[in-house]
Formats: structure tokens, sequence, C-alpha cells
């Protein structure tokens, strides 16, 4: 069977996928492809054809010789290998001499990609299992200072070259580990001298300061609740080993309000708005394993050796999320999001409890916000009987007030998402629901709203609604100590054409609780 080597993918993922691949890259002249830090660095972007062209490798001969060795080559041609830029070649030769280097080495001559670059290969060194000391030694020589910006598009840019996301996502705590006390932020928040600091980072820095220490304001909340996570951490830590530590762990625990504003109101947004995926498909999915981490340990029926060693482990990675928290996440949302949205958000956190603090005070902007969009809805859905401003149905005419209160006053947390997976409505009886659902997700394509590993089930569910295998889909859970029914079910027009999906969310309590009487 012939062997079909594609010259589309990435140096790296053929020789992943045939072990002869390396030998003859080194035979052509490549002799860096042998270093598993080239490899995992460079090679996770690099092509055979952009390769030849940057060392001046004929692609020709390169291309008789994998045929020579039974292999059918597919892919770029010579005549479609496009010369290399110069920033790129440039980024790719440096990143390769620090690879050949003594440990500590400074990279001199790099412009902002290639800073990206090697942040970038700082992050596949680690993925690749070098030693942390190893590759701390090369960020500390190149890196004075680096910005919550940088470090969220190395990320990114690991994962856009082909990582997979659980492979990052695993490695999110050592990144906090490597880049711990680095970031300008915590220098600028360490500073003896506060303000002439802020002054001199940048208006980006000094719009964080600003943002956590406005009263009511969404950075200062996410940025309280952070720091009260943080000092739970240290009273769950020292009561290990002690008739205390559940307990402390219960009050812990509660961090899950906090994880949930991130994963409905920050990483969503940063996404889709402001194309920052990596905060949402790496730190959301780390928040989510340390939810379940403590409910698993709360649930143990005795705190044995392991379970101590289990909760110091998920302790240390709550701490580390706190740190990244403060230091990459809420620095990237000030220097991203807009007045509108940070105002939107202020309105949208109304609907969820504080989490381990009492009050984080009013901002007076939102609040203005919320009353004119009160007075916008009520003037949009007067209750006038009219007919031009009622809502005809075959069956009957509704005014907007009137279809607005019926749908409220059903028991039901009701959802729709059109046709094209699309977020359009969802009913607000003003009552505390199950399941948050913030205003900016309103247009929204439905899989940025669920964490990265629950999107393919709800991709699914849809698909199976969409394609008439299914009319509807039951999901059963327990949540705040009671049943809970999730019903998906297709919405079909008067011809049997899917228009779209509704998710319904059903307390079921009520029912336990009548047929046990």
């Amino acid at each position: 069977m012939s062997k079909i080597l594609d010259l589309n993918k990435s140096v790296h993922d053929l020789a992943e996928e045939f072990p002869e691949f390396t030998q003859i890259m080194v035979s052509l002249g490549f002799t860096d492809i042998a270093k598993p830090a080239a490899l995992n660095t460079v090679g996770r972007v690099m092509t055979v054809p952009r390769g030849c062209s940057i060392k001046g490798i004929s692609l020709d001969e390169a291309v008789r010789t994998f045929e020579a060795a039974g292999f059918t080559v597919e892919g770029a041609g010579a005549s479609q290998v496009a010369p290399a830029t110069e920033a790129a070649p440039m980024a790719d030769a440096t990143i390769n001499q620090q690879a050949e280097a003594p440990l500590g080495t400074k990279v001199e001559g790099l412009d902002e990609a290639g800073r990206a670059k090697l942040l970038e290969s700082y992050i596949a060194r680690l993925s690749s299992g070098e030693a942390l000391e190893d590759v701390r030694a090369d960020f500390v020589a190149n890196f004075s200072d680096v910005d919550a910006g940088e470090i969220a598009r190395a990320e990114q840019g690991l994962i856009e070259g082909g990582a997979k996301i659980d492979d990052v996502q695993r490695l999110c705590d050592v990144h906090s580990a490597l880049f711990h006390g680095a970031t300008r932020e915590e220098k600028i928040a360490n500073a003896e001298e506060a303000v002439m600091g802020s002054l001199t980072q940048g208006a980006g820095d000094l719009n964080t300061r600003f943002l956590t220490n406005l009263p009511g304001h969404p950075m200062h909340v996410f940025s309280l609740e952070n720091q009260a996570i943080s000092e739970q951490i240290a009273h769950t830590r020292a009561a290990l080993g002690t008739p205390d530590a559940m307990d402390e762990l219960r009050t812990l625990s509660q961090l899950g309000v906090h994880y949930a504003k991130k994963g409905d109101l920050l990483y969503p947004v940063l996404k889709v708005r402001h194309g920052y995926s990596g905060p949402s498909d790496v730190m959301w999915g780390v928040d989510d394993e340390i939810r379940a981490e403590l409910r698993a340990l709360l649930g143990a029926k005795e705190q044995d050796a392991a379970w101590l060693e289990r909760a110091e482990k998920v302790l240390t990675r709550a701490d580390e999320m706190v740190y990244k928290e403060a230091n990459i996440l809420l620095p990237l949302c000030a220097q991203n999001f807009s007045g509108d949205e940070w105002l939107q958000m202020y309105a949208d956190l109304k609907g969820y409890d504080l989490c381990l603090i009492d009050d984080a005070g009013t901002w007076g902007a939102g609040e203005e916000y919320c009353q004119q969009r009160a007075a916008a809805a009520e003037k949009g859905t007067g209750n006038q009987a009219d007919a031009a401003g009622a809502v005809q149905l075959p069956t009957g005419r509704l005014t907007p007030a009137q279809l607005d209160a019926m749908l409220n006053t059903i028991p039901l947390e009701i959802t729709f998402v059109d046709d094209t997976d699309i977020n359009r409505y969802w009913n607000d009886d003003g009552e505390k629901k199950l399941f948050k659902r913030p205003s900016s997700a309103i247009d929204r394509e439905v899989w940025s709203c669920h964490p990265p590993k629950i999107q393919e089930m709800v991709r699914h569910v849809i698909a199976t609604l969409k394609s008439g295998e299914q009319d509807s889909v039951d999901i059963w859970m327990e949540k705040e100590g009671e049943p809970v029914l999730v019903r998906y079910m297709a919405v079909r027009d008067r011809e049997g054409s899917y228009v779209g999906t509704m998710e319904v969310v059903q307390r079921m309590g009520f029912a336990r609780d009548h047929f046990k009487a």
C-alpha cells in the first residue's frame, strides 16, 4: 500500500505519522529536525516546501527522495511554493539558534512576530516534555516583561498551529508556573511606587488597575471574588488533616459560582468577539476539572493519604488559576472589552450570586444602563391592544407585552436556537435560573455558550434533531438538591420543516415530593 506524504501537513505531524520521515529529512540537510526541541516548536508550523525555500534546498530533489523511499507525494508542488516572508524565516532561524545554544542565551533582533513565535516555542517545548526549569532559563533571558495579550496569543497560536486543546489544557498549570512573576501586571502590583509604575507601563495596565478598583464594575467583582478564593484556598490548605478540612473544602467549592460567571460572561466574549480562543479552549476546561475534583473529594468516604494528596493537588491547581485569572485573563479583558460590553455584563451579573464576598459595590454607569434598558423594554412592549402593535399568529393575536408575560409565566426555562444554530430567545421571569443566560449570548452561536468538554455533545444532539432522527432528547441531572429534566426538542413548522431547537429546563422536585407524600 502506497504511503501518502501530504506536503501541506507540518513537519511535526509527518514525523509522527511516518517513523522514517525524520531520517530522510536529515539526509536532505534538515539536521535540526533530529532535535526534539526544534521538531516540537518550529516543526509544528513548518512544512517541507517552506523549509526547502528557507534552506535553499530543491523541493524537486526532496520529492524525488521521498518517492524513491516508497512515498506518494501530494500537496503543494515545486511551482506552488510561495517565497518565504522576511519575518518568518528570521523568527524560525532565531528559535533554531536558541534550540542549539546553551540555556539562558538571549535571542537578538526579534520583532513583535518573532517574540510571539518565541513565546509559542516555550509552550510547545513544555508540551514535548522538556523540563520547566530549562524552558524558564530561556524565557527569563529573553523577556524582562510580558503582557497578558502576548501570553494569550502564544497559547492561541499553538492551538491554531495544530496542537491538541487537551494537551494545552493539561499544561495550563505549568504555563502559570512558567510565567509566574514575569508578567508586567504583577510587577506593577508589587512595585513600591505603584502609581508611578502604572503611569509608565502603558494604558492597558493602567486600565486594568483602574477597572479593578472601580466599585461595582465587573472587573472589580471578578477581582474581589478571585482574592476571596485565594484566601479560602489558604484556609483549606491549613485545615488539611484536621477535622475542619471537609468544611473548609465545602466552602471553597463555592468557587463554582465564580467559574460559572467566567464561563458565561468572559470566555465566550473573548473568543467570539475578540478572537482570543485560548482562554475559552484551555482555562474553561481547567475550571471544570477543578470543580469536578472538588465535588469528588467532598463525596469521598474517608480522608486517607490518597485523599490528602488529591486535595493538595487540586488546591495547587485552583491557586494557579487565581494567578492566571488576575494576571492574564482579567488584563486581557480590560485591554479588549468595550464600554458597552462592560455595561451589558454589569446587567447580566445581577442574575448571579456573589462568590465568597458579601458586597462589591454599585457602579453608577451600570445602574443607569440598567434603568435605560428597562425603560426601553417597557416602551417596546407596551400593553397596547391595537392590532398594529400585536403579534399575529394563526390562532390569535397577542401584544408583545402579553406574549412576553405569558412565556415568562410558564414554569420552565425556555431557550430557542434557530436553524443556523444561533441563540435567538430565552424567557426571563426574574427568578433565579438554574442555567444562567447572559444577554451577550443572544445572536451568538450556541456552541460558544458551552464549555469545551460538552460542545460535541450539544452538536450531536442538535444534529439528530435537525436530521429527523429524533424529535426530542432528554437529559436528567441533579442540581441544587433536586432532580432536573433538560429536554431538547426539534421545532418544526406546519409543513414539517426544521426551524430550530428548543431547550426546556424543568425542576422536577415537585413531582418527587408529590409522589413521596
